[in-house]
C-alpha cells in the first residue's frame, strides 16, 4: 500500500508524492485524511532546517500533527470503528521516510489507541485539537494568565480557554498590528502601550528567546513566566531583577491525553469556539504555496491542506 504525502526532502524544498506505508497491523486504523493543518511552530523549524536535534529528526521526512479523517479500516484489536471521524496527532507508518510527525498524507496507518474521534460537525476545525489541547495543558498545570505574549493561533486559544475555565480576561500583547485584531472578550495592546508591572502569571507564546527581561520587569513579586511556545535559540535572562522579584519560571511541554479530553469537553459543551482561527486554505497538490504562505504571511494564523481532491 503507498499513499501521497507531503515529504520535505531537505529545509526549504518540499513535494507531494508518493510514499510506501508500512503493513496495516490488528491494532492499527487505516484513516483518509480530509485535512491537515500546517504549524508555524516546530514546523517552521523544520522547514528552515533549525529545528534542535529531536528525536526521529532528519530529512526526508513527513511532517505534520494535526489531521482530520474517516476510518476506512480497523483492524480486529484496534477498537476503531470504520467511518468514524477521527484527529489523527502524526503518524510513523511511511517505511524509509521518516515520520515526524507524519500526520501531512493522503492516507495513514496509525495504532487505534493514538486516533480521537470527533463529531463531524466541526468538520476541519477539529485539526486544532492538538493546539488546544497545547493550550489547555499550559494552563492546567499552574495559574491562568493574566498576561498572554502573542496572538496567533495559541495565544487566542490559551486566552479562549482561560476564559472558559472562568478566569478574568487576560491582556494580550502583540506587536503586529495586522494580528492585533480579532479578540472575543480580552484587550490585546502593543507591549509599550501597556504600563502594567504587576502580572502574576505571563505566558509567552511568541518563540522569542529574548523577551525574558522584558516579560521579567513586568512581574509582580513571586509570579511567574511559562514557556508555552517553542524556542530553537538559547534562552537567557539578567539575574538581578529576577532574583528581586523572587521570579518562577516554568516550561510547558507537548499535551497529553486527559488534555485532549477536556478539550473536547469545553467544545461540546459550546464554552470554547474554534470559530475564526482557520484563515487560508489550499488543495494539498498545492502544498509548496501552502507552506511559503503560512511561514511568510503574518496574516495567516492557520492554513489547512485540504486533501480530499487527492487521489
Amino acid at each position: 500500500m503507498n499513499t501521497l504525502a507531503i515529504v520535505l526532502e531537505e529545509p526549504e524544498r518540499i513535494a507531494l508524492r508518493r510514499v510506501d506505508l508500512v503493513p496495516q497491523g490488528d491494532e492499527d486504523v487505516v484513516v483518509d485524511i480530509a485535512w491537515s493543518g500546517i504549524s508555524t511552530g516546530t514546523e517552521r523549524l523544520l522547514w528552515q532546517g533549525r529545528m534542535p536535534p529531536f528525536p526521529g529528526m532528519g530529512y526526508p521526512l513527513v511532517p505534520g500533527y494535526e489531521s482530520v479523517g474517516t476510518v476506512v479500516e480497523a483492524g480486529s484489536r484496534s477498537g476503531g470503528r470504520v467511518g468514524d471521524m477521527v484527529f489523527v496527532p502524526g503518524a510513523k507508518c511511511y517505511g524509509d521516510v521518516r515520520g515526524l510527525f507524519g500526520g501531512a498524507a493522503k492516507r495513514v496507518i496509525v495504532p487505534g489507541a493514538r486516533v480521537t474521534p470527533v463529531d463531524a460537525k466541526y468538520g476541519e476545525q477539529a485539526v486544532l485539537l492538538a493546539l488546544a489541547a497545547t493550550a489547555y495543558h499550559a494552563v492546567a498545570e499552574g495559574a491562568l494568565p493574566d498576561l498572554i505574549v502573542g496572538h496567533g493561533v495559541l495565544g487566542r486559544l490559551l486566552a479562549r480557554i482561560a476564559l472558559a475555565m472562568g478566569g478574568e480576561a487576560p491582556t494580550v500583547w502583540e506587536t503586529n498590528p495586522v494580528r492585533q485584531s480579532g479578540a472575543e472578550g480580552y484587550p490585546v495592546l502593543a507591549p509599550d502601550a501597556d504600563p502594567r508591572r504587576d502580572y502574576s502569571s505571563i505566558y509567552d507564546v511568541s518563540g522569542d528567546s529574548k523577551l525574558l527581561d522584558t516579560l521579567i520587569a513586568r512581574l509582580r513579586r513571586g509570579g511567574e513566566i511559562v514557556l508555552a511556545g517553542f524556542y530553537s535559540e538559547p534562552l537567557s535572562f539578567s539575574f538581578p531583577p529576577a532574583f528581586m522579584r523572587e521570579a518562577r519560571l516554568r516550561i510547558a511541554a507537548e499535551w497529553k491525553e486527559p488534555d485532549l479530553v477536556a478539550v473536547k469537553s469545553l467544545m461540546e459543551s459550546g464554552r470554547l469556539s474554534l470559530d475564526g482561527l482557520i484563515t487560508h486554505r489550499h488543495e494539498a497538490a498545492q502544498a509548496d504555496a501552502a507552506y511559503r504562505t503560512a511561514f511568510g504571511d503574518p496574516a495567516c494564523l492557520k492554513m489547512i491542506l485540504d486533501w480530499r481532491g487527492c487521489s
